[in-house]
């Protein structure tokens, strides 16, 4: 069991900008830091805003708590004189925006996209991946886009921005806690996740509500201070462990809806 106590991230100083990654809407980058790593910068100044940083820190770190392999994510702190001498003019945009605290996730060098025509997944394993992302609401875990990689032989899941989509208003957001969740049958997984009962099981003893909340306290106060919804950061920050507390708790609804949609492709 992980020790809630030592839950934290590093933080670390952008050195240098290599280059974009222009892989979707947010245009992360790949950046150097103060410590000689590279990383996946992902910027606050981009389209979805702190929302698809705080959906990377508790998707990730709830990844990595139920034992999958996660690049470690950092807080990567951005100079205001960082973007000066950026020709892009986009780029440059983007990092005048993004001045302050951002996130970054370790640069896994020489990893290749997930296929499932060329690597096998067990039946335990695909079932584990599509629990973790029913949980999380995660759509973007898709043929298209399996936001998986094979680095050393070994499966590591990456890019959880997309999850946790309700928070992009928070509209019944209690309610939506308890709601299966439809988007499961575009999951590049599921033909092969016949073992989700006993998946469920295993993944709610190791969630307890410590965990969840001291995951979701690794969020930065400062992301959470401007949302309208809620009088405070610390609510904000409340409703995040509310709704996946429930959502944990009731998790044989989305367990069902993912089994159904299984059901339907076979």
């Amino acid at each position: 069991m992980i020790n809630t106590n030592e839950l934290q991230l590093r933080t670390v100083q952008v050195t240098r900008y290599v280059t974009p990654l222009r892989e979707g809407g947010s245009m992360p980058a790949i950046a150097e830091a103060d410590d000689d790593f590279l990383y996946v910068l992902k910027f606050r100044g981009a389209g979805q805003g702190v929302k698809a940083l705080i959906a990377e820190i508790i998707g990730g770190e709830i990844a990595r708590a139920l034992g999958f392999k996660v690049p470690e994510i950092v807080f990567a702190s951005l100079d205001e004189a960082f973007g000066r001498t950026e020709p892009d003019e986009e780029i440059q945009d983007l990092l005048k925006a993004s001045i302050g605290l951002n996130l970054a996730l370790h640069y896994l060098s020489g990893a290749i996209t997930f296929d499932p025509a060329v690597t096998v997944i067990d039946a335990k394993l695909a079932s584990q991946i599509v629990w973790l992302d029913c949980l999380l609401m995660n759509m973007d875990r898709t043929p298209r886009n399996t936001n998986m990689l094979i680095w050393h032989k070994e499966l590591w899941l990456i890019d959880h921005g997309a999850s946790l989509y309700f928070h992009h208003s928070w509209q019944n957001w209690q309610e939506q806690a308890k709601r299966p969740f439809a988007l499961i049958k575009d999951h590049v997984l599921l033909p092969w996740a016949t073992e989700l009962e006993l998946v469920n099981e295993e993944f709610r003893a190791l969630l307890p509500n410590e965990l969840i909340r001291a995951i979701v306290g690794l969020v930065p106060e400062e992301w959470l201070s401007s949302e309208s919804a809620f009088e405070s950061a610390t609510a904000h920050r409340a409703a995040y462990a509310e709704f996946l507390e429930t959502r944990i708790a009731s998790s044989e609804i989305f367990v069902n809806e993912a089994q159904h949609a299984r059901t339907s492709l076979i």
